[in-house]
Order: structure tokens, then sequence, then C-alpha cells
């Protein structure tokens, strides 16, 4: 059975607009599935899906609002999506006290609350196909609190849970789901908000390949050997206290909008 049919005939990648999202397009695609690619930004996503060899639906629209998962939800009415990426993410950097609550709440809105409805919206029809995978985008700062960072790193900590539990739930019926728990990507996104390159820091194509790879063999994928020995580190070897402040002394160079 070659991936498409496994997982076809549609995909729908959230977050698509660069980075991440842009290599699991690429991915899905060159496997055979059409693509579904959401994102705010018009432009970078028609580019994208010029570059696609496969069938394309490009739908604009801020999944941190009701109005934006309503869009996508339309846009996809008439479509068998068999397989999903949550990867859309925000990040508030700065003091928790002195962050803006509007901030505070996007963060929720699109690291917790589009997952969730995502996954909603999808994974019954899935299970009653008895075939479909779904992938949430996570990260291992999920793992601990993360000084100026600390809404983020609470929101990936929901979506890898999520994940697991519905992974859980689905498998023995057919459907894949995945959390892909990735350390430092290097994305534009991450460019803009890190002076200084991070140890073991991998390509988007390397982990969005290796969350592809990982489908049915687990929930939760941590891709990069640096990345998992850091990982492990720090929840194994180091107290909880240790592990925080190390990590906030890793974050130091993380620019504030």
């Amino acid at each position: 059975m070659t991936f498409a049919q496994r997982y076809g005939p549609w995909a729908l990648v959230a977050g698509a607009s660069e980075g991440l999202g842009a290599a699991f397009a690429r991915l899905l695609a060159a496997r055979g599935l059409d693509v579904v690619l959401v994102a705010r930004r018009p432009g970078p996503l028609d580019e994208l899906a010029a570059s696609l060899p496969t069938r394309t639906r490009v739908v604009a629209a801020d999944l941190a609002t009701t109005d934006g998962l309503a869009a996508v939800a339309r846009a996809t009415d008439d479509l068998e999506v068999g397989f999903v990426v949550a990867n859309a993410a925000y990040s508030a950097i700065g003091p928790f006290a002195a962050a803006d609550p509007e901030a505070l709440e996007r963060v929720l809105d699109l690291n917790c609350r589009a997952p969730l409805r995502l996954a909603r919206a999808y994974l019954p029809a899935m299970v009653e196909r008895g075939r479909g995978g779904l992938v949430v985008m996570s990260s291992v700062a999920g793992n601990q609190g993360l000084p100026r960072l600390s809404t983020y790193a609470a929101s990936k900590a929901f979506g890898m849970v999520l994940a697991e539990g519905l992974w859980a739930e689905t498998r023995h019926t057919g459907v894949h789901v995945l959390a892909c728990a990735a350390g430092a990507v290097s994305t534009p996104a991450l460019a803009r908000e890190k002076a200084n390159r991070t140890p073991g820091e991998l390509s988007p194509d390397r982990v969005a390949a290796a969350a592809l790879r990982a489908l049915g063999r687990g929930p939760l994928v941590v891709p990069g050997a640096v990345t998992r020995l850091s990982a492990g580190f720090l929840s194994r070897v180091l107290s909880k206290a240790a592990a925080i402040r190390l990590m906030e002394r890793a974050s130091q160079d993380v620019r504030s909008p």
C-alpha cells in the first residue's frame, strides 16, 4: 500500500506558509497526496501551491479565530481529508507579568484550541473509514517550564498530551496519531527570534520527514539525536528546578517582538 493509499487522498497542513508547514506540504505532495494549504498570508501559500506536483487548495485563514476555523471547514467540506498536520503556532516572548493579554490569548487560541478543533473536525471520519493520520507539532519546550516563554511551553505540553491520548483512542482503528516534539528547527520564525544558532538545530525537511517515518510506531517522536539526548538529560537526570534554570539560560538570546 502506498502512502497516498494509506492516508489520502487529501492532506491538510495548518501553518503552511513557511518553515515546517511548507516542508510537510512538499513531502506529502511528493508522496502523492493532494494538499490543502492553510495560513494567514495568501501570497506564500500561492507560491507553494504552484510548486507542488499534486492538486492543491489554498485557504487564507487565521486559525486563532472561530471565523478562520470555519473557513477551513467550508473549504474542505467536499474533500476526503485523510491526513492533518496541526503545525500553526504562536509564541508570546517576554516576562508573563508584562505580556499583552491578547498575545497570551492568541497562544492558547492557535496552539491549543486550533489543533483540538482540527482533530475533532477530521478524526471522526478517519476513524469511520479505518484509515488516516494526524500529526500535532509540539516541542521539547513542553517538557518543563520555560521562563519568558511560559505560555508557549505550556501550550506545547497541551498539544503533546492531547496527541498521546488520541493515539491511544485511535490506535486500533487504523488511524495513526502522532505528537512530534521538535527541538530547534531552522525556520524563518526561529531566525527572527534567536540571535544565535542552537546546538542540534535541524532543518524543517528533516523534522517533517522524521514525523512521517514515525507514523504508526508510537505516540511520540523527538527528531534529532542531540535533541533526544538533551531532552532525556533534562527530564531524567536533572531535578525539575535545575532543568527550568538550564532552559532559562539557554533561551536568553530569544528576542522579544
